[in-house]
């Protein structure tokens, strides 16, 4: 076996330097010098605002843009991005809480009061539109802008308005409508409205209430829905104060300032959230083999606190009744198993059956679930029968269904399928009316 011996270094060497090349650069890792330099919210402010100062009055979006990317080029806009966009909408630097740090303003901003904007000789300039543009050239610049514009600064924004007057307010939202439209902005920022200090008073309201005017002069009400459910708010309600969270002051704030189509889309809201709450609370009180009387017992709780049109309640109930059963069983099984199915649980449904519309749509919502399932259209003259043994539909009601009322879903063949129990419900009004 090779051994090779090693050198002992003698003792009195210990402490020599190791050897080093000479003149050799040793050279810094990517960023570390960025990384190690301080950070100069001020120096950057006053930077910036020495490439503003010789705008013409008034400015144009060209000029302000061709400024920026001038400045660009040598300040570095992703450190100090929220003090950039602290200078262009708001004109300074802000302290934690929304307060200026002090009394140096950019010449242009968004929220720059209208007074200030003809007093300085721009009176041609429109603030909000031209900053908005502005804003918008310069993302498209430098994209690495609009992260920290959605993530940081605008939810932090939005937490200072309770700070601001109406007027501001008021800019902002138009600022903030016009970003989300035309920039692709994030909305999520909406989230900070319903903080307590910003609810306080009404400000969040009336913050959001400016936001939709504005957006809705650009878009239909339905891309606005579509917009705040992408915001994460759960419930516009939240925005409101404490002691306002009621869908009749919602409905009665929009339509007096002259959004009624706001209070009918959260309606329509409203009422979808009922249906999904009803339809998975009935099925699990069937799943756990609850009585058809705790069931009417629930719904009747559920129709006192959260309202819902009978029409619309007995299609919830028969889905939910659709949701509890059981299709896996055998196909030549199924049509006895269905129909023994909803005679159980028919006198569930029967107590709001009161009205002729809320008989028919239990029709139809019996006739459209049996053309999207196939494996119960066999069944659907029995359910029609099993229906209206439990009072649940009246027969001048089927009548009707058959004659004019009935979904086009399968129309031909469904009518077709019940046109012997109708003739039997026609002939027996014909002998008691003799």
């Amino acid at each position: 076996m090779s051994h090779t011996p090693t050198q002992s270094t003698p003792a009195g060497n210990a402490s020599t330097a190791k050897p080093s090349l000479t003149g050799v650069r040793i050279r810094q890792r990517k960023g570390q010098a960025k990384a190690a330099a301080k950070f100069e919210p001020e120096i950057f402010r006053d930077s910036l605002l020495l490439h503003l100062a010789l705008l013409s009055t008034p400015p144009t979006t060209d000029e302000l843009v061709a400024k920026l990317v001038q400045a660009g080029a040598t300040l570095e806009f992703l450190k100090y991005s929220e003090q950039l966009f602290e200078l262009l909408f708001v004109g300074g630097l802000l302290q934690p809480g929304g307060s200026y740090l002090d009394d140096k303003r950019s010449p242009v901003y968004i929220l720059q009061p209208a007074e200030d904007v003809e007093g300085g000789g721009a009176a041609g300039w429109d603030s909000v539109r031209g900053m908005v543009e502005v804003l918008k050239r310069v993302i498209q610049r430098y994209k690495y802008l609009q992260k920290p514009l959605e993530d940081t600064f605008l939810p932090d924004l939005l937490g200072y308005i309770a700070k601001w007057d109406p007027d501001a307010r008021h800019r902002l939202a138009e600022a903030l409508a016009a970003l989300v439209h035309e920039l692709q902005v994030a909305p999520k920022c909406l989230q900070s409205l319903t903080k307590d200090h910003v609810v306080k008073d009404g400000v969040g309201i009336a913050f959001l209430t400016s936001f939709f005017r504005a957006y809705l002069a650009r878009v239909s009400v339905d891309h606005l829905a579509a917009t705040f459910r992408r915001s994460g708010v759960k419930d516009m309600l939240a925005i409101f104060p404490p002691a306002q969270r009621t869908r009749k002051h919602l409905e009665d704030h929009f339509k007096a300032e002259g959004l009624p189509q706001i209070a009918e889309w959260y309606g329509k809201v409203a009422l979808n959230e009922v249906k999904e709450e009803t339809i998975a609370s009935v099925e699990r009180m069937i799943a756990d083999d609850d009585s058809n009387e705790l069931i009417i017992e629930h719904i009747k709780t559920q129709q006192a606190e959260k309202p819902a049109p009978d029409a619309d309640l007995v299609e919830w109930i028969w889905l939910a009744w659709m949701r509890a059963m059981d299709f896996s069983i055998r196909p030549d099984q199924l049509d006895a198993a269905l129909v023994a199915h909803i005679t159980r649980l028919a006198p569930t449904v029967e107590p709001f059956c009161q009205s002729a519309k809320a008989q028919v749509g239990l029709l139809n919502a019996a006739q459209v679930f049996c053309y999207a399932d196939t494996r119960a259209m066999k069944a659907f003259p029995q359910i029609v029968k099993v229906l209206y043994n439990a009072d649940a539909v009246s027969d001048q009601a089927i009548i009707y269904w058959h004659q004019k009322g009935a979904k086009p879903q399968g129309k031909q063949h469904f009518l077709k399928v019940t046109e012997p129990l109708v003739k039997f419900l026609e002939e027996q009004d014909s002998d008691d009316d003799e």
